[in-house]
């Protein structure tokens, strides 16, 4: 396999998820809660921490990059969507602690409104799966998601106007 000589490896990649494992200080990620109609964009998480769960598409902010920047790049790797950012809905923490109680991993994510603009969604880079959903399919449980995903999901609704 051919790499760029800019784009990280896969050794690349292993190295800074292992990195980001019993961090020194939280982690800065972007989300981007993308809107459309009565719908938003989520992702099924295929890396871990939370392999498997679904929630807004994100990663880790990269040196340089604003917090639109990064969570309407991370939109794209992610799915191919494009948004144009429409303002912070919120910040928060994720942390997990291990059976000793050490913090494992810290994440201070700050979630991002955005304005879908073209794409259906593609699954991509720490992606397994998109789904356009409504609020009805986070009640039900069809998703099986973070906490954080209905409150997040109706703030975006209401900024939207939706």
């Amino acid at each position: 396999m051919t790499t760029r000589s800019d784009e990280p490896t896969t050794a690349d990649l292993d190295a800074r998820r292992a990195a980001r494992r019993y961090p020194d200080r939280p982690i800065v990620a972007v989300l981007a809660a993308v809107t459309r109609g009565d719908r938003a964009l989520i992702v099924q998480r295929a890396q871990q921490p939370n392999a498997g769960r679904w929630g807004f598409p994100g990663g880790v902010l990269e040196l340089g990059e604003t917090v639109f920047e990064g969570a309407m790049r991370e939109l794209l790797e992610e799915t191919g969507i494009l948004a144009e950012p429409a303002g912070i809905l919120n910040v928060h923490d994720a942390i997990t602690r291990d059976e000793t109680g050490r913090v494992q991993f810290h994440y201070l994510l700050v979630a991002v409104r955005g304005v879908w603009k073209a794409g259906e969604g593609v699954p991509a880079d720490d992606a397994a799966a998109c789904a356009w959903i409504n609020r009805a399919d986070i009640l039900a449980g069809a998703y099986p998601s973070f906490p954080t995903l209905l409150p997040l999901f109706d703030k975006a609704m209401a900024e939207a106007g939706t």
